[in-house]
């Protein structure tokens, strides 16, 4: 049998985040032929396919489920020896190693990375990224220390504080009729394209968004599927599509001809949480949360003060984003 190698690993993991052989390939920096090689010969390996796949479609078996769920993991584990060594070597003895999701608002991430404690001033955070599903199960499996996550699916296992709260946004271009208003309901929605992050990325989430949609007796005329913002924009840019963004995603969009506007629908709000294993003894981990929760109330008290900033209610704000 051969060995479950890391290029293994890493082809699968790009080709289940991509599904698509080219933009893999160009993800791991290998030809497209190589990438094939590598998935075939995994699979012969393991006697069961991970991919179905034919000249238009590429989609992920459940045997591939479970291969990436461990994969990741690996990897995972491979990469925390690497750095431990390397941090002891350049005489950082106190590493922790900290996910996030790429839709977190980065202002939650900068913030983060910002801390330094005067009690581990050779403290050194590793920071990995992740789908908030992925990063879960790794914070889990002990792969992370902490992880700052968007909705993570409900564990005894797991501590959550929660640090934001904030809308979707639906992007839409600046000559849509809707970008005359503040903001944008489901209602105002219906018959139009939607353009939205595929179901694997987050699927309480999705589920959410099309559950609402059919209680509420509202359906798009055709749902195109991204697995990144940018993604989104030609189907914005003919003014044919909405797009559903959170914050991180309409930062990047709101710029081209593209105009974001919040979702106004309660029920839609998004909650980013820190998360860590409640098992978790570190006071150096500790040190950091508590510190990054204070950092997060005085944000919170700056951004009440901000005229560009408007309070919807409790402790959620949202920023307007321009354009």
């Amino acid at each position: 049998m051969a060995q479950n190698s890391t290029r293994y690993m890493e082809s699968v993991i790009a080709l289940t985040e991509k599904l698509n052989f080219g933009r893999a390939a160009q993800e791991l920096g290998i030809s497209q032929p190589m990438l094939t090689r590598n998935i075939a010969e995994l699979e012969a390996s393991l006697g069961v396919q991970l991919f179905t796949r034919n000249h238009r479609t590429v989609m992920v078996t459940a045997a591939g489920e479970a291969y990436i769920e461990q994969a990741r993991i690996a990897l995972l584990y491979g990469e925390k020896a690497f750095l431990a060594a390397r941090a002891v070597g350049q005489n950082a003895m106190i590493v922790l190693y900290v996910g996030k999701s790429p839709y977190v608002d980065p202002a939650l991430t900068s913030t983060l990375l910002s801390i330094k404690l005067p009690s581990h001033p050779d403290l050194r955070i590793e920071l990995t990224s992740q789908y908030s599903y992925g990063l879960t199960y790794e914070l889990i499996a002990g792969g992370l220390d902490l992880a700052i996550v968007t909705e993570p699916p409900k564990s005894r296992i797991l501590t959550t504080l929660k640090v934001a709260e904030d809308p979707f946004y639906i992007g839409m271009s600046k000559q849509d009729e809707l970008s005359s208003r503040t903001s944008v309901t489901l209602d105002a929605m219906n018959g139009r394209n939607w353009v939205i992050f595929e179901r694997r990325i987050h699927p309480p989430l999705y589920d959410a968004v099309m559950k609402l949609a059919e209680n509420r007796k509202v359906a798009p005329a055709k749902i195109h599927h991204i697995t990144a913002p940018e993604e989104a924009y030609p189907f914005l840019a003919d003014g044919s599509s909405l797009a559903f963004f959170v914050k991180a995603g309409a930062l990047v969009m709101a710029r081209n001809g593209i105009t974001v506007r919040p979702l106004a629908e309660k029920t839609l709000f998004l909650k980013t949480y820190l998360a860590s294993r409640t098992d978790n003894k570190s006071k150096v981990a500790s040190e950091l949360v508590r510190t990054f929760m204070t950092k997060i109330e005085e944000w919170n008290q700056n951004i009440e003060k901000d005229p560009l900033a408007q309070r919807i209610s409790g402790t959620i704000h949202v920023v307007r984003i321009t354009d």
